[in-house]
């Protein structure tokens, strides 16, 4: 007989379109299946402290289509002491929580695998960050929709790019990670893109331009701001320095690119994970992240989720694509 009654689910780090699309399907799920279900305000803080409210059908009408998350996030540094997590688990306790599902990225992650290794508490999490990064999922809850938006912030950016012949220097989110840089690039049709997985350089870069067209009447180079150059007004700087001539113009996107509707990719996705989750705690999963590979939803725990060195890699033939398409 299965013991769980009462669902807990959380969001934690930072925000990613689709996340309230996912807390939506973990509650319906959860209902489907006549199960209690708590929300969780204030990802592990709200655990620690207990601010737990009650959820029903109703708490999760219309939220389908809104960005951020309607339980909140925040960072939680009484969560990662062994004190703070024992008091979190006081807290399941005391009302009566047999299971959690967490939304969320590598440092959720990490917080959770804690958690399910020193109190065998049944923990199951749903990738929802905008930056890809995880193992175990092609695709990411908010990811679809974050690349989204630096195509349309770009594809503007050209227009005023191309009336004035100017280069822009466009800094997208990426901090560890180059992916939204990457595929956004590619789909701007960007004349060079710097990531922290391929140490292209300044150097790079300059070589990049100068074998470039000469006659476009605009350029656009796309800088993850976890690049090793520095950032977006660095590189700026820099080919000041080498082209003079060049009216250089730098644009930070910064959170635009967490926020918006999420796209509908990103709605379905989050949808068929939180339903994967709540059958998933049911089914005895625990300690482990839903994800989709080649179209199939899989579980994986969540020490192999989380970043390693080989997740920081891109394949060279994306590298290669960038290469072949600036010409």
């Amino acid at each position: 007989m299965n013991k769980i009654k009462n669902i807990g689910v959380l969001t934690s780090g930072g925000d990613a379109p689709g996340m309230n699309a996912a807390i939506r399907a973990v509650v319906r799920a959860a209902i489907y299946y006549d199960l209690e279900v708590t929300g969780i305000l204030r990802g592990y803080e709200g655990l620690v402290h207990g601010d737990f409210i009650e959820m029903n059908r109703k708490s999760v009408a219309n939220i389908i289509q809104r960005g951020g998350t309607i339980l909140k996030t925040a960072r939680s540094e009484t969560f990662k002491t062994a004190e703070g997590r024992e008091m979190g688990y006081q807290q399941l306790k005391k009302h009566h929580i047999d299971a959690l599902i967490v939304i969320g990225g590598d440092g959720t992650f990490t917080g959770a695998n804690l958690f399910t290794n020193e109190f065998d508490f049944p923990i199951v999490g749903l990738p929802g960050t905008i930056d890809n990064d995880l193992q175990g999922t092609d695709f990411t809850i908010g990811y679809d929709t974050a690349i989204n938006t630096v195509v349309n912030a770009v594809d503007k950016i050209r227009d005023t790019a191309e009336s004035h012949d100017r280069l822009f220097i466009v800094e997208v989110m990426g901090r560890d990670s180059g992916l939204i840089a990457l595929r956004s690039g590619i789909g701007v049709g960007a004349e060079a893109i710097l990531i922290p997985e391929a140490n292209m350089g300044v150097e790079g870069l300059i070589q990049r331009l100068e074998n470039g067209r000469k006659d476009k009447a605009s350029k656009i180079v796309i800088v993850a701001e976890g690049d090793e150059v520095g950032g977006a007004f660095n590189v700026g700087e820099a080919l000041k320095q080498k082209f003079p001539n060049y009216d250089i113009r730098v644009s930070v996107l910064g959170h635009i690119q967490r926020g918006g509707k999420p796209s509908c990719m990103d709605r379905v996705l989050a949808s068929r994970f939180g339903v994967a989750a709540v059958e998933g705690v049911l089914a005895g999963q625990s300690g482990v992240m839903v994800g989709q590979v080649n179209r199939e939803l899989i579980f994986t725990p969540f020490d192999h989720a989380i970043k390693h060195i080989d997740a920081q890699q891109v394949s060279p033939a994306w590298l290669k694509l960038v290469e072949i398409l600036s010409l």
